[in-house]
């Protein structure tokens, strides 16, 4: 359960923030403003790039902290400029990776409750919670702000999603 929560997110959250500089340089680059790249969406009714990667942080934070039964990080308003998106993904990630090992991998069967932003609790178990909600969804996120980069004309290849060298 750790591997597959801590040891998933952790080091896509840090290919999250590599994509991110990737991003800051191609702007400093062509000599525009990063935080344009930051209100870039798929279509009118989806997410911004800012709030991807504020939701894959959130998912990220909040699926271990119910496994480990603890309170999840409180993280800042999320705002459209690259470093404090940068400080989200590192508390994120310092957050995580604080969590016990041992209680996260005996969770699977525990019975948690993730809440929604509208306030709705939906009741899983840690195992469900990971495979059917939560890595879905921080996957989408990511992927989700990856092609925002690559469509606003990033350099970016399927490597640097995975984090391979």
């Amino acid at each position: 359960m750790y591997e597959a929560s801590v040891g998933l997110f952790v080091p896509y959250l840090r290919n999250l923030s590599v994509l991110l500089d990737k991003g800051v340089a191609y702007a400093e680059t062509r000599k525009f403003n990063p935080a344009v790249l930051l209100g870039m969406r798929m279509a009118p009714n989806m997410y911004d790039l800012a709030q991807q990667i504020g939701e894959a942080c959130r998912h990220a934070t909040v699926a271990p902290a119910l496994l480990a039964q603890c309170e999840p990080v409180a993280l800042p308003p999320l705002e459209h400029d690259m470093a404090g998106l940068q400080a989200r993904i590192a508390t994120s990630i310092e957050f995580i990776e604080s969590l016990p090992r041992a209680e996260i991998d005996a969770a699977a069967e525990l019975k948690v409750f993730f809440k929604l932003k509208n306030g709705t609790e939906l009741p899983f178990t840690g195992r469900t919670l990971l495979l059917t909600n939560s890595v879905p969804q921080f996957f989408f996120h990511v992927t989700t702000a990856y092609d925002l980069l690559r469509h606003a004309g990033v350099e970016l290849v399927k490597k640097d999603f995975l984090g391979r060298k």
